[in-house]
């Protein structure tokens, strides 16, 4: 029993030596081996790996995917006007020199982020205090991007890493401006509204007033018309009238009397005084003498 607990403790040292001397590299890791200290290997290719036990070497696994660095705090920036800016920006990195990255950094990659936020900060600043607002806001966005990453290139080979983009993510004014802002763009705002209202006023009145002006030319045209047709009217009826009268002068007697009478009596109100016998009244008692003219009335 001791030979086989003996020999069943042997496997198990030999195992547990063997499984610290062997592990995986993944195809999404770097392995560096350090012996001693100091990197003697820094393994690129996946599978399963051999070393030596600890403490004779041991490793370290970093990961070599892209990775994503976000603007921790946002700090104002100055314009090329003087105008405060909050710019919140993301780059996306990943390590291309294993060992330069754990000498600078070690392993841990929050060490190397921590380093490198200031730097991308400093990057931003260096762009933005170059540019106006509107080229920030718009115009030179993306030039921006691609300048800070050209900026960022040298520095990253420092930290052993490459940086793959950069991005803006958001930009706007500091809150100490923004509601001064906000008053310049209603004053401006309403300053176009009046404008265009009044705009539309005196383009309203041009328009009444030309309209006005056509109805007065179209009714002085009409009123002028129709006087021209009444005149018209009224001297056929006169040429009527002579000639009906021409040609039988005692109705002409008669219907002249008629309309005296019908201008004295057109109310039931009128009063007249007149002698029966008068020639007045001699169309009516069948004389063919003229009518006198009409009496006033009272």
């Amino acid at each position: 029993m001791n030979r086989i607990a003996a020999i069943l403790a042997g496997a198990i040292v030999v195992l547990m030596l063997l499984s610290s001397m062997l592990f995986i590299v993944d195809q999404r890791q770097f392995a560096a081996v350090y012996a001693l200290g100091e990197i003697k290997e820094v393994i690129t290719e996946p599978g399963l790996k051999f070393k030596l036990p600890p403490p004779l070497q041991n490793v370290v696994l970093l990961d070599r995917r892209v990775q994503t660095l976000d603007s921790s705090e946002s700090r104002p920036i100055f314009t090329a006007e003087k105008k405060s800016l909050v710019i919140d920006w993301l780059i996306k990195w990943r390590i291309a020199e294993p060992r330069q990255f754990i000498r600078n950094s070690g392993a841990d990659v929050r060490n190397v982020e921590n380093r490198l936020a200031p730097v991308v900060q400093a990057a931003f600043n260096e762009e933005v205090t170059k540019r106006t607002v509107i080229a920030v806001l718009a115009t030179e966005r993306e030039k921006i991007m691609q300048d800070v990453r050209k900026r960022l290139a040298d520095e990253a080979k420092q930290f052993g890493i490459e940086v793959v983009d950069v991005r803006i993510k958001r930009v706007d004014f500091a809150s100490s401006i923004t509601d001064s802002v906000y008053k310049r763009m209603d004053s401006e705002r309403k300053r176009v509204a009046a404008e265009a209202r009044s705009t539309g006023t005196a383009e309203g009145e041009k328009i009444k007033a030309d309209a006005d002006r056509q109805r007065e030319i179209i009714v002085a045209e009409a009123f002028r018309d129709a006087q021209k047709i009444k005149g018209e009217g009224d001297a056929k009826a006169s040429a009527l009238y002579a000639e009906a009268f021409g040609r039988d002068p005692q109705f002409a007697q008669f219907y002249r009397s008629l309309e005296a009478y019908r201008a004295s009596f057109n109310k039931k109100s009128d009063v007249m005084v007149v002698d029966p016998s008068s020639d007045f009244f001699k169309a009516m008692r069948g004389s063919g003498a003229a009518p006198a003219a009409a009496p006033a009335r009272k």
